[in-house]
């Protein structure tokens, strides 16, 4: 019987992470931070930066005690049962698949900005499909040829972004940055919503630890090393764009307009290209982490078995991998990301919230019988998973009532496939012992 091969290092985790969590955002979002907190936004960054080690030292906790695929859901599922762990595993797939679509719906319109024609009709169809297609060919064809794409790609949103922190250092004005005026609470908590989203994706990092050489250590160094690096990246690039630009609020394309000044159309034209390559390499983690939840599900036996078929040849989940990105083209071309977006902030909640107490839980001793120890504990004791809960319920003091409603109501679908699936194996399981009790 074919299993899934072990191939990924720490690197490659860490490939993983960045680019989930750099996508196309950090090209977009720095002029939206700074219309609501200013000259504060860099050490917004900085702090939220530090918030989200909070939950990624606990994601590295219980990571360094599996070497499953499954992340999040194997490790709620060892503290609190199949049915909390379902949750987490189902809103995980849903928003991945969501967040797949509405990465492939930006880099048509990106694509727009050069190609107007791949915005509408067939041509934007062709565009999604065949990069969709493209991305699940690699997928199927093995997690190597995957992390390959996933370290290109990764590398290739980070140059132009290296360039223009690289050269846009020597052309900040200053005082731009040093003036920080008062501000708001109401303006603290928009610019903290919006900087926990732009932190989001590191979770993925432990989904793939079936495919990993060594999981129970590489897992937290790639987590660990995934916020430091992104902090870094986004901090300095948020301070290169304020310095540079007079007024950084109005830029639709903060990057772009501020690589303009000191670097001309060509550095312009290249912080574009990046945003493409920075889409796509997301994309293509997409495909990698959300299959695999669809994987962990169906190998408990919380979905039907079909998903959990590894290919007898690359030892992939091929069948979670093409279904997944069926899915997430399927919603790609009608538009119906959108409405599913509102989803994401319940699952990031359900997600943090749930790996941050199953931290705590698996330190209990009743957990040291059934759970291996962990080869990594975030420091200060409770302290860190208690910070990380806080920040998760951040998350939803932060949510829209739609948002909560849209989060609700995935719950809600996800307990009802729990209980029909749950139903079915006990009408199954009373079948089998009715027919073995007639013929004794």
């Amino acid at each position: 019987m074919a299993t899934l091969k072990r191939a990924l290092g720490r690197w490659d985790l860490t490939a993983i992470g960045v680019n989930q969590v750099i996508g196309g955002a950090i090209f977009l979002v720095p002029s939206q931070v700074a219309a609501q907190i200013g000259t504060w936004s860099p050490i917004g960054f900085v702090l939220m930066g530090v918030a989200t080690l909070a939950v990624a030292l606990c994601f590295a906790e219980v990571g360094s005690r599996f070497d499953r695929t499954g992340g999040p859901y194997v490790y709620t599922r060892a503290a609190f049962g199949p049915f909390v762990a379902f949750e987490v595993g189902w809103m995980q797939w849903f928003t991945r698949a969501a967040s797949q679509a509405s990465v492939m719906a930006g880099i048509a319109v990106a694509l727009g900005y050069y190609w107007p024609a791949v915005t509408v009709g067939w041509p934007r169809a062709a565009v999604l499909i065949g990069i969709t297609s493209a991305l699940a060919w690699v997928n199927v064809r093995g997690i190597r040829q995957s992390a390959w794409v996933v370290n290109a790609l990764t590398i290739g949103k980070l140059l132009p972004l290296a360039l223009f922190i690289g050269f846009g250092l020597f052309y900040i004005e200053p005082s731009r940055l040093t003036t920080l005026p008062p501000i708001s609470l109401n303006q603290i908590s928009t610019a903290a919503l919006l900087l926990i989203f732009i932190f989001g994706g590191f979770d993925v990092v432990g989904t793939p630890a079936g495919e990993a050489v060594d999981p129970r250590r590489d897992v937290p160094f790639a987590l660990v090393t995934t916020i430091l690096a992104v902090m870094t990246i986004m901090t300095l690039a948020q301070i290169v764009a304020q310095g540079v630009l007079p007024d950084l609020a109005p830029h639709a394309t903060p990057i772009a307009d501020a690589a303009a000044v000191f670097l001309g159309s060509a550095g312009a034209l290249l912080v574009g290209a990046g945003s493409v390559v920075s889409m796509t390499g997301n994309n293509a983690g997409q495909v990698l982490s959300g299959s695999r939840m669809l994987f962990a599900l169906a190998e408990h036996g919380e979905l039907p078995a079909f998903f959990a078929r590894i290919h007898p040849r690359f030892r992939t989940p091929s069948n979670a991998v093409i279904f997944t990105s069926v899915v997430a083209v399927l919603l790609a071309l009608s538009g119906s990301w959108a409405k599913l977006a509102v989803v994401s902030a319940v699952a990031r909640l359900v997600t943090y919230a749930g790996v941050s107490a199953a931290t705590l839980r698996l330190r209990a001793p009743a957990s040291a019988t059934r759970v291996p120890s962990a080869t990594f504990v975030a420091p200060f004791g409770p302290i860190v998973p208690i910070v990380a809960i806080a920040m998760s319920l951040g998350v939803a003091a932060g949510a829209t009532r739609e948002q909560l409603i849209g989060g609700l109501a995935a719950l809600v679908v996800g307990a009802a496939m729990y209980l029909i699936r749950h139903l079915a194996h006990t009408r199954s399981a009373a079948l089998s012992a009715s027919a073995r009790s007639r013929s004794e």
